[in-house]
């Protein structure tokens, strides 16, 4: 029974978390949306980029704010080919990127929800 209440539980908080995709699938969201896309370029083993997921990407609003904004899309350096010949040095690191595929903003490393907000609020 308790196996079943964590399933569901995990299930329904899972609904409110930020939708990421993969790159190829983003470059053809922007085709139509114009919008930039924001890569988050993260390690499986990494303290945090799991804080920033939990305590960022997974509130509601941010979650709704962000989708409105951006194409997000999580790259895991242990597994993903990164595009655009992006170097990271430290994880988490987000690149937002245009639609003439040129990095406009590089942001290093984790933040609250407030101050993500304000280092991205200008991004066009």
């Amino acid at each position: 029974m308790n196996k079943i209440v964590l399933v569901l539980l995990v299930s329904a908080m899972s609904l409110f978390a930020l939708e990421f995709h993969n790159y190829k699938d983003a470059l053809k969201m922007q085709k139509k949306s114009g919008k930039v896309i924001m890569i988050d370029v993260v390690r499986s083993d990494c303290h945090y980029c799991h804080k920033m997921d939990a305590q960022v990407f997974n509130d509601v609003q941010m979650s709704k704010w962000i989708e409105q904004k951006f194409i997000p899309v999580k790259l895991d350096l242990d597994f993903d080919d990164l595009p655009l010949g992006i170097k990271v040095h430290f994880t988490p690191t987000f690149f937002f990127v245009n639609k003439e595929q040129k990095i406009v903003k590089t942001i290093p490393a984790s933040w609250n929800i407030q101050d993500f907000k304000d280092l991205t609020k200008n991004i066009k």
